[in-house]
């Protein structure tokens, strides 16, 4: 079976799934249950084959853990400390998918043992490297929920089913799918949701195109990179655009994304965990970026791609720390508290290395509205970091049908100018949404790597014109639009009015003839 097919086969099985499973639970709030336990099918089976390829390779080529009992594993002297260090966490046989799924329906206890294997998963990597990326990883997984079902025997059931669904999903081994199954199954279901939740699901989540689109431009010519970040990281989809792009081993050294919302936090460590990014590859943190970033350990980023919350509202100066941040001091003003958009704009272009490059999803009101923000764009702008200002389409996101657009920052430019594209003509429609597809992503990608005027799409305009305009920055203020309506040629059209007045009047004349007829007749 060809990719394509694997994959429209699996989302044909998850839609219906998911929809013949979710009953009285919400949809939004459902997808912890099928995300959490496509998780832990996943390093159930993540652990099995890699114990299992340990094995094999040392000669017992008949061994299968998944069938051996937790004593033989516990009998292994070193075994357990040596596979968390290398996986980050560790299940023994008696807790893995396979075999919780086996006994399951048999089990009038289901929930508790579910929530015993969860703790001992999480607790499996304590005091080691990798507790940070395991700890509390099931917390959204209420196994004692009551909109599961009003006794514990109801809950159960849809346990039951719930790990049937899950285990019964088109997988395979995800060492030998022509695509990534588990981690494709993840960004289909995310995807699913969020188009669903409306608003709640485009906070977190941004489009897989969309996503294609900046890291196509951060990349570039490049074969590598070395650290990606996001600082509101949301299901870490973005991050992962990379390792599609140039291969996971291609990020040398890892992924890096903070959350303020703890249930993403969450999703995006599934999102890692599923794509098979190991745990010491990667670096998500809760928190929030603006007040108490995570990573000054870390920085700065050679790549940096974002989609941070529209106009939110932060401490702004209303924290007399904040003027004095590294972060945000150096344009002299803080970013209005109603409206946090430029606050983090500053924060990745602090953190961006100096041959790094930045692309941002803004709001559009950044580019031209007036106070703190124009002296925000002033600072950009006469320090020569802005490269290109792209206009998107609108109606592409979940939960809004703004026109959005893309910041894109550099610290070592090679012109004085910034260049805006028009892209808003650049979609196709399906359903309710716009959607950027490949050929569209191409034509993007090419006109920003291009560097060039073309009418009515794209403007190099140097930055002495911006400052010139007052600091505006909108993309309409550069690139003229084209003018589609119908042209009309004023001569041919007086002509055709001529033609019609005179014949009329031979008309007037004709009846004017006739009734000067009819009435000599009458006489």
């Amino acid at each position: 079976m060809t990719g394509t097919n694997e994959r429209a086969e699996l989302h044909k099985t998850i839609w219906r799934a998911a929809n013949e499973l979710r009953g009285a639970v919400d949809g939004w709030d459902f997808k912890q249950y099928m995300l959490g336990f496509l998780f832990y099918r996943f390093i159930s089976e993540n652990l099995t084959s890699y114990i299992n390829q340990q094995e094999h390779q040392a000669g017992n080529t008949d061994f299968d853990y998944a069938s051996i009992s937790d004593d033989a594993v516990k009998s292994a002297v070193g075994m357990r400390d040596e596979v968390i260090k290398d996986k980050g966490f560790f299940i023994y046989p008696s807790q893995l998918f396979v075999n919780a799924r086996q006994r399951a329906d048999k089990d009038p206890d289901l929930n508790q043992t579910l929530s015993q294997i969860f703790d001992a998963i999480e607790g499996s990597a304590k005091g080691t490297d990798s507790e940070r990326d395991m700890a509390g990883l099931f917390d959204d997984v209420d196994l004692d929920n009551s909109r599961l079902g009003r006794t514990v025997s109801d809950r159960n059931d849809k346990l039951v089913k719930i790990l049937n669904t899950i285990g019964d999903l088109p997988l395979g081994d995800y060492r030998e799918n022509q695509i990534d199954a588990f981690g494709d199954a993840y960004e289909y279901l995310i995807n699913m949701y969020a188009s669903n939740a409306g608003k709640s699901g485009g906070e977190f989540f941004t489009p897989q195109e969309v996503g294609e689109l900046l890291a196509r431009i951060v990349i570039g010519d490049k074969k590598q990179v070395n650290k990606v970040y996001d600082p509101a990281c949301g299901s870490g989809g973005l991050l992962l655009k990379f390792a599609k792009i140039l291969g996971k081993d291609n990020v040398l050294n890892g992924y890096f994304g903070q959350d303020s919302n703890p249930t993403i936090y969450n999703l995006a460590r599934y999102n890692m965990f599923l794509h098979d990014i190991n745990f010491s590859k990667f670096n998500i943190a809760y928190g929030d970026t603006l007040i108490n970033p995570q990573h000054w350990d870390d920085e700065p980023f050679d790549a940096i791609v974002s989609n941070p919350p529209y106009s939110v509202k932060w401490e702004g100066d209303a924290n007399p720390v904040l003027i004095n941040d590294q972060r945000f001091s150096p344009a002299g003003v803080l970013a209005p508290k109603s409206k946090a958009d430029l606050a983090f704009t500053m924060h990745m272009l602090s953190w961006l290395s100096t041959e790094g490059v930045a692309a941002i999803v803004e709001f559009p009101g950044v580019l031209y509205r007036g106070g703190a923000e124009k002296k925000i764009r002033k600072y950009l702008v006469d320090n020569n970091y802005v490269d290109a200002v792209i206009q998107l389409p609108d109606n592409l996101f979940f939960g809004t049908s703004i026109a959005t657009c893309i910041l894109v920052l550099k610290k070592s430019k090679q012109d004085n100018s910034v260049l805006y594209i028009d892209a808003s003509r650049q979609f196709i429609h399906e359903g309710n949404k716009n959607k950027l597809n490949e050929d569209n992503i191409k034509y993007i990608v090419g006109l920003y790597r291009n560097r060039q005027d073309k009418d009515y799409e794209s403007k190099l305009v140097s930055n002495k014109d911006i400052a010139g305009n007052d600091y505006n920055m909108a993309v309409t203020s550069y690139v003229e639009k084209e003018d589609t309506r119908e042209k009309i040629d004023i001569h041919e059209l007086n002509k055709q009015i001529a033609e019609v007045v005179a014949r009329e009047q031979e008309l007037r004349n004709q009846i004017d003839q006739i009734v000067a007829e009819l009435e000599g007749d009458n006489e």
